[in-house]
């Protein structure tokens, strides 16, 4: 296993790490659903998945970051359930919940609630995905997306690793961080 960092050409990589970010993606869509329809859920889709990949880049740099986040677990969306009462009424038998990363669910909300940090994190950890719908929102994709967009309605799970972001964007030597 190497230690040297993510390439910038995407996730094809010895350790896979599509099992979470498809998870937390999931989990950020459900939690905070988008407008009603197909078109909506795949505009607010094509906005988590590039914020979810750059936390996900961010947060586990290297095969060995990423090795120890599978060898460990992610924790699941236990404690995310509770914070925004999704678990009010659980649906059982959904095996992916337990693929949920809350510190990347924490760390896309803030992306997608912050223009400043998604360019800072840009900055430090490119990707290979097209992040247009991120970083640029039109009006349709920020009405598909309103509250994955909104930071009051986000700040409960933005406010759960803010500081640790702001610490990683800091210690990646990103001015102004």
């Amino acid at each position: 296993m190497t230690t040297e960092p993510i390439e910038s050409t995407g996730w094809a990589r010895f350790t896979d790490l599509s099992p979470v970010i498809h998870a937390t993606t999931r989990w950020l869509l459900s939690a905070y659903p988008p407008l009603p329809g197909f078109l909506s859920f795949r505009l607010a889709e094509e906005q988590v998945r590039p914020a979810v990949a750059l936390a996900a880049r961010l947060r586990y740099p290297t095969d060995l970051d990423a090795g120890l986040l599978l060898l460990t677990g992610t924790g699941g969306a236990g404690r995310l359930d509770w914070l925004t009462g999704s678990d009010v009424h659980p649906t059982p038998g959904e095996p992916w919940r337990a693929e949920v990363d809350e510190v990347l669910a924490s760390w896309a909300a803030t992306l997608l609630t912050d223009a400043d940090l998604v360019s800072a994190a840009i900055a430090v950890a490119p990707v290979g995905e097209d992040l247009d719908r991120l970083t640029t929102p039109d009006a349709r994709d920020l009405a598909a997306a309103a509250d994955l967009r909104h930071p009051e309605r986000m700040a409960t799970i933005t406010a759960l690793h803010l500081t640790e972001l702001e610490e990683t964007l800091a210690a990646a030597g990103y001015p102004g961080w």
